[in-house]
């Protein structure tokens, strides 16, 4: 019966310092538990302080330009796209202040744009409890109509790009939802892993994971509401956390309180990354909507690199033309760095009473 298997191999480098000592350099190459996939953690470059990164970085040039951006009152009644009529009559979909549209240059047959507010930047960690679920609550409404309309369209994701240096188009804060008939790399993978699994062990794979990691408790960080948060055990980015939601394998299903507790998690993420200097993000949530899915929801955030003059790109030619992912911070201290922002943040669920 196959187990999940969480394998760390540790190699050393042997050179001649400038000096003229034989020194020798760690590196930790993990595999992870669930892709297969492998990872490299450099540890002699661990503390190393990375350019642009000392301090948190000024606000991006066009952080006031208001007036050229499609995003803002009064323009995104006019600028914007509108749903078709099958999937919302009035043409956008409103759920507090957020508002929901489509993706004016889509990468998919549904796809579209969820604000949070009419702020038109956002700095990391800066952002409200009730913006948040209120924008992911828009999405999981957008999925539920465009599953009505077209009950093809299983492959589901949300997604967050903040800032230009982690892909973003509009510095105006938004989530991407995307729905579709073909699946992306990722979904397909993750749904054939996890179906293998349950089809061998008769559990889901994500909540054995979850129990590992909360039985070991190195890389367990803490929960809000009924997601629990972790460092991954071999990142495929800086300083990658994960939230899993136990038992739930659709995005359509959740209600108020989970979404909330969701946004409380991602808000103590933008803190510790805000805490170490950071101000750019990606977010992803994947999820196959059918009844016989097995791929629980994981929201899965990483730090890319920061948006500032002359920064280094957290891509070099080892993720790019190898395919391992190079990190210098263990999975371990990167948790032990974010549970303070479990323990001692001012978020309260209890206060916030209904979104």
């Amino acid at each position: 019966m196959p187990s999940l298997s969480f394998k760390t191999e540790p190699v050393t480098a042997r050179l001649i310092s400038p000096s003229g000592e034989t020194v020798e350099k760690d590196i930790e190459i993990r595999i992870h538990p669930i892709t297969g996939r492998t990872c490299r953690i450099a540890l002699s470059r661990t503390g190393q302080n990375e350019p642009g990164a000392d301090t948190f970085p000024e606000p991006p040039p066009d952080a006031e330009n208001t007036a050229q951006c499609p995003f803002c009152a009064p323009q995104v009644h006019t600028m914007t796209p509108r749903l078709i009529h099958e999937l919302s009559p009035s043409g956008r979909l409103t759920h507090g202040e957020s508002i929901l549209f489509p993706n004016l240059f889509p990468y998919g047959m549904y796809s579209a744009v969820s604000l949070f507010d009419n702020t038109h930047f956002v700095e990391l960690g800066k952002a409200s409890l009730p913006s948040y679920a209120h924008c992911l609550i828009n999405c999981r409404n957008y999925l539920r109509q465009v599953l009505t309309h077209d009950p093809k369209a299983i492959h589901a994701a949300i997604t967050q790009n903040h800032l230009p240096s982690a892909g973003g188009s509009l510095i105006h804060p938004h989530l991407q939802i995307n729905a579709d008939h073909r699946p992306a790399n990722h979904q397909r993978f993750l749904n054939e892993k996890m179906d293998a699994y349950f089809s061998q062990t008769r559990r889901r794979m994500l909540s054995d994971y979850l129990d590992h990691e909360r039985n070991d408790g190195a890389r367990y960080i803490g929960r809000t509401g009924e997601w629990e948060w972790m460092a991954a055990f071999a990142p495929e980015g800086f300083y990658e956390i994960w939230g899993i939601l136990p038992n739930v394998t659709s995005l359509r299903t959740p209600d108020a309180d989970a979404w909330q507790s969701l946004a409380a998690g991602i808000l103590n993420t933008q803190h510790f990354y805000r805490s170490v200097c950071r101000n750019g993000y990606n977010l992803g949530i994947l999820s196959l909507e059918t009844p016989s899915s097995h791929m629980e929801l994981r929201a899965v955030m990483t730090v890319r690199s920061n948006y500032a003059a002359w920064v280094r790109n957290d891509h070099s030619g080892f993720e790019v033309m190898l395919g391992d992912m190079a990190t210098f911070t263990l999975p371990e201290d990167t948790a032990r760095q974010a549970r303070a922002f479990w323990t001692s943040n001012t978020l309260n669920l209890l206060s916030f009473q209904s979104v």
